[in-house]
């Protein structure tokens, strides 16, 4: 039985460290494949219009900017019932929007069995296009455990490569190499 699977990045680029969940999923989309019934979406600051991507679903991973407790940068894991209750106290508009749309996709008779939230601790969230040092730190381990909790639910993905060159471009760029 295939399990459908979406990875949803959340946040706001615009708004600094509040954009880490859409770096995370924009760098996945760029360097990973994936089988057909794994969804990689920005959400952005969507909200409830995400609600028909959730009709359906076997498991949902969420990558967010998120109050962990800790010092920025800190990331923390949350799964199931929990995630909810993370967003109580939020930092962001599109949180409050986030946990609504959990709320209204299970009313609607559409809860997703299976959800993870991967969250990281931001140190500013005010207009600007740069993470933080403290969380821009952290982009390469949130998406390997994006990529590990894929792995946990049986997920793999394979690192995209650059287009090999032809023969011929070989050929001339070793030609060019032995003129003096």
């Amino acid at each position: 039985m295939i399990l459908s699977t979406l990875v949803l990045g959340i946040g706001n680029l615009i708004m600094t460290d509040d954009g880490i969940g859409v770096r995370v999923v924009q760098r996945i989309a760029e360097e990973y494949s994936f089988p057909p019934e794994v969804e990689i979406i920005d959400g952005g600051t969507l909200g409830l219009d995400l609600l028909p991507l959730l009709e359906g679903l076997d498991r949902l991973l969420i990558i967010d900017a998120m109050g962990t407790g800790g010092p920025p940068g800190t990331i923390r894991r949350v799964d199931g019932e929990e995630i909810p209750i993370a967003f109580e106290s939020r930092l962001s508009p599109h949180q409050m929007g986030l946990k609504d749309l959990l709320a209204v996709s299970r009313l609607m008779g559409h809860p997703v069995p299976e959800m993870v939230l991967l969250g990281v601790q931001p140190e500013c969230i005010e207009p600007g296009m740069e993470l933080s040092p403290a969380v821009a730190v952290q982009l390469d381990e949130l998406i390997s455990r994006t990529l590990q909790e894929l792995n946990r639910w049986g997920i793999c993905s394979e690192r995209i490569t650059p287009a090999r060159q032809t023969t011929q471009q070989q050929g001339y760029a070793a030609s060019l190499e032995r003129k003096p």
